[in-house]
């Protein structure tokens, strides 16, 4: 399978080298020439996560070989047997907890799968320099990633993230990161000064040649790679597989999704299950008060001109969404001229409208649907009041936006709610819901929220709450370019 840029100004490349190198340096992104069908047993029979996923990785990588040990090697380091449990809530809904891995966020489904395939692909595509990995992060991919690749030979791993823009818990899980080949550094204003910025970078000729002169190639480890995005497909199968195992559904029956959105990878993943052949009917994209994306979807206008909010939900404050260049390419079917010209207009004019046609294929797929900072509280509140279970603010805000979906649809077809965090990394919000007063700092939260609802704080959280912080860079983003230089001199 070729995998091709969305601009079209790169030359097609096998899977190895779209993973290795991460962006194309056109300034698009990689995508699947074509997305290859899926056999109907992978979602008609329950098996174990690791053998499904390199099944399900083989069929979008499959000059890779055989991806079973490093699947297996990946999801060993799960809390859980199962690293994707679907829960039955008792309030009727369906839970797809994607939280438990080494850094408790939905990141490290993919991301501690991540090195393996980079590592496979390097040597297959016959690079000898090592990998520098640039990362932007909204939160959890940045430790995520960090955790992933720490200690890893042949590459390094430098991740900018939005000072004062993470909770307090993801800040120091990823300042106080151990292992010699990482670096981290705060930027000045939001994540999409943070993105943008490292995007900038794989486009920057000069910075490439000063990379390469220090022994480096560059490559990304959030989901604009295609290797990162690939393995959240396997999740929206398990859960499929699960509900035909449990009796739930039939093989063959359409269920929804509801996923809390900011940079349009995981719900991007889904859509990619459903043209493989997943029996996927609606994708349900939920946002917070950052709307971008639900009026995106609702009226077929991307519009940056509006207030950028600092919200409860810290890892969906966003306003462009970097893999919906990849949903524009896929149902424009594979227009490089029409995803081009969208994305420059984005750019330039801060806007652009899909056309009746373009719109109508995103709605045949999507709804899209808001949730406030006080419904999310609201939600949180209500829904430990209820059922005694903790939802991390971003699942909350799904929760609130399938109940608006299923209330002016009717649509009754059985939903599973994609949980991406652990409550436990945002403890402040978590007891400013459940009405209990403030602390002086975030593991002060922790051990207060502990206390209040009798659950144990994950020992990956707490183990945070005494480590040395390692990293105190700050920059501003017209000068990313430097502080990525620094970092990697101080490797």
């Amino acid at each position: 399978m070729l995998h091709i840029s969305t601009r079209g100004q790169t030359p097609p490349v096998h899977e190895a080298n779209a993973i290795c190198m991460g962006l194309p340096l056109d300034g698009g992104l990689f995508a699947p020439e074509k997305l290859p069908p899926m056999p109907e047993e992978l979602f008609c029979e329950a098996r174990a996560y690791h053998d499904l996923a390199a099944k399900v990785l083989s069929l979008l990588f499959g000059r890779l070989g055989d991806l079973g040990e490093i699947t297996q090697s990946a999801y060993s380091r799960f809390s859980k047997d199962n690293p994707a449990p679907l829960v039955a809530e008792p309030d009727g809904a369906f839970t797809l907890e994607l939280f438990h891995g080494p850094t408790r966020a939905f990141k490290d489904m993919a991301l501690q799968v991540l090195p393996g395939l980079m590592e496979r692909a390097r040597l297959q595509s016959g690079q000898t320099k090592k990998i520098c990995i640039l990362t932007a992060t909204s939160g959890d991919t940045g430790k995520a990633a960090l955790e992933a690749f720490a200690g890893r030979p042949g590459c390094a791993i430098l991740v900018f993230f939005p000072q004062n823009g993470t909770s307090e818990v993801q800040e120091k899980q990823m300042t106080t990161q151990e292992g010699a080949n990482v670096g981290v550094c705060a930027l000045e204003g939001n994540f999409d000064d943070a993105q943008t910025g490292v995007k900038r970078l794989f486009t920057d000729t000069s910075f490439h040649l000063g990379m390469s002169s220090r022994g480096y190639m560059l490559s990304a480890a959030n989901s604009v790679n295609i290797g990162r995005l690939a393995p959240q497909v396997v999740y929206y199968v398990h859960a499929y597989a699960t509900l035909v195992d449990k009796g739930f559904i039939k093989a063959g029956d359409q269920i929804n999704f509801c996923v809390p959105t900011g940079n349009f990878g995981n719900i991007l993943a889904g859509l990619y299950a459903k043209h493989m052949g997943l029996p996927i009917g609606r994708l349900i994209c939920a946002s917070n008060r950052n709307r971008v994306l639900t009026d995106l979807l609702t009226t077929g206008r991307y519009s940056l001109n509006r207030e950028f909010y600092t919200t409860y939900s810290p890892s969906m404050d966003i306003l462009i969404s970097s893999n919906f260049e990849r949903a524009l390419f896929l149902l424009s079917g594979n227009d490089v001229e029409l995803t081009t010209r969208l994305m420059t207009e984005l750019r330039t004019k801060r806007s652009f409208e899909m056309s009746d046609a373009l719109f109508a294929s995103f709605c045949e797929h999507f709804s899209a649907y808001t949730c406030n900072d006080e419904e999310t509280l609201a939600e949180i509140g209500e829904s430990f009041k209820s059922t005694g279970k903790m939802f991390d603010p971003h699942t909350a805000v799904a929760r609130k936006c399938l109940r608006d979906y299923q209330r002016e649809t009717g649509d009754t077809r059985l939903c599973v709610t994609l949980a991406t965090a652990d409550p436990y990394k945002f403890p402040e919000t978590m007891l400013k819901a459940l009405g209990r007063p403030s602390e002086e700092n975030g593991f002060a939260a922790m051990i207060s929220l502990s206390e209040f609802t009798n659950t144990p704080i994950p020992a990956a959280l707490k183990s945070t709450m005494t480590k040395p912080v390692r990293f105190f860079n700050v920059t501003a983003p017209e000068m990313i370019r430097e502080a990525a230089m620094e970092m990697v001199d101080c490797l």
